[in-house]
């Protein structure tokens, strides 16, 4: 599954008394739609995941799963402690209709997470996950930084398709990309290159007439030959081609995204973008069309107010900004305290030019 792009871990919204917010999860969801990221996590870190109960999780899969456009990639945070909870959530995601699995490090028993627990525990999941998986490395936040060496090893695993390095850690980022770049595996896109999971080909062939039957498009031509990689065949009202992709690095350091891309990663999950998705898509995009420069100008225009709000303030500061820029933020869950006036004002002047 192509995994390349922008990635916003959506935020769960609360009312002030802390329950859900589903109305207004509904609309973000639908807002971040309309912009050019290639999906939607749900259940990150940004997310507070680790701070909803069992059933709030799926609800809140659930919900958002309704409410996102159909060409959207959709991302299900699933990682729990155990590996057979892990695998609970993963397989309802997958009922709701999700199309990847990311799990995070197992963390809180980090002195005995030598490198045979986190290779049994991911390998068990990808085994009987029924997505595939990508892993998700937060050492800010686990206190555990899965080692390069230890990704190069689980990334042979044929489930394992990704990573979400969060680390910021360029270096690191480089020794994956190489450590696995012999890995090259099939991917379906569009005729344009956009991801195709498995989800939007059931609905492409259920909503066409056709039945479903993939057809190259050289035989509608008269060709008898073997149709290439290159080729474009029909799935339904689908126009697909097959891509060549290995092992996918995307990174979660928005302040680093165009070095990070630099050094071989394909994406990222960015908690910035959830309150500025075009400034974080627009860095990706000039990096696409080789515009080094163009990249570079853009990088430079989010750092500081990506490494405040992000990197220092986390999930309360990302929520104002969003609520800055139109979407709903609102109130976090403690233990997470409500931001002081003087902290709300200095996150709307990093903002003043990025407004998306």
């Amino acid at each position: 599954m192509l995994l390349h792009g922008i990635f916003p871990p959506i935020t769960t919204p609360f009312y002030p008394d802390g329950n859900v917010y589903y109305k207004k999860l509904e609309a973000n969801v639908e807002r971040y739609s309309r912009t050019p990221v290639a999906g939607i996590v749900v259940l990150g870190s940004t997310g507070e995941s680790i701070l909803l109960s069992d059933q709030e999780r799926r609800d809140v899969l659930k919900r958002a799963r309704q409410a996102a456009a159909p060409n959207k990639v959709l991302i299900a945070g699933t990682g729990i402690e155990s590996a057979i909870e892990t695998l609970r959530l993963t397989e309802h995601a997958a009922e709701l209709g999700y199309d990847v699995a990311m799990v995070r490090t197992p963390h809180y028993y980090k002195k005995q997470m030598h490198t045979a627990n986190i290779l049994a525990f991911y390998r068990t999941v990808a085994d009987r996950s029924p997505l595939p998986v990508i892993i998700y490395n937060f050492p800010q936040a686990t206190g555990y930084d899965i080692p390069a060496e230890v990704v190069v090893e689980l990334a042979e695993h044929p489930n394992l398709v990704g990573i979400k390095e969060s680390s910021g850690d360029i270096g690191k980022v480089r020794k994956m990309v190489e450590g696995t770049r012999h890995i090259r595996r099939g991917v379906t896109v569009t005729e344009t290159f956009d991801p195709v999971t498995p989800r939007m080909m059931t609905a492409a062939t259920s909503s066409s007439n056709g039945g479903g039957e993939l057809v190259p498009v050289g035989a509608l031509a008269g060709s008898s030959s073997k149709p290439s990689s290159s080729a474009v065949s029909i799935i339904g009202n689908l126009k697909t081609r097959q891509k060549e992709a290995g092992f996918q690095v995307l990174v979660g350091a928005a302040d680093k995204l165009h070095p990070s891309l630099d050094a071989g990663a394909v994406g990222a999950i960015l908690a910035f973008s959830c309150a500025a998705p075009t400034a974080c898509y627009e860095i990706y995009a000039a990096w696409k069309e080789g515009d080094a420069e163009l990249a570079r100008l853009k990088q430079q225009r989010i750092v500081a107010a990506a490494q405040r709000i992000a990197g220092e303030l986390g999930v309360p500061g990302i929520k104002h900004a969003m609520d800055f820029n139109g979407y709903y933020g609102g109130p976090a869950r403690l233990p997470f305290l409500p931001l002081t006036g003087d902290v709300r004002a200095e996150i709307e002047r990093l903002l003043s030019e990025i407004r998306n």
